[in-house]
């Protein structure tokens, strides 16, 4: 009979490195309904209404001048 192998622990990863999230850099438009259009993004393949992508550069663009003042 052989003796069971001992486990090793779990790799866990610092918590100093959160993942950075994506721009949505690249996007694709992917469905169209009556009064709202949804894109999925190239670089991460998240799918979100078109209006919610066009908040995010506006706020993006808000942090940007807020960080420069």
């Amino acid at each position: 009979m052989s003796s069971p192998q001992p486990q090793k622990p779990p790799v866990k990863k610092p918590p100093s490195q959160a993942p950075v999230p994506c721009k949505h850099p690249r996007v694709q438009i992917v469905a169209r309904d009556e009064d709202s259009e949804f894109v999925e993004c190239k670089e991460c393949g998240e799918v979100f209404e078109a209006s919610e992508f066009k908040d995010m550069a506006i706020e993006d663009h808000l942090q940007v001048d807020d960080e420069e003042a």
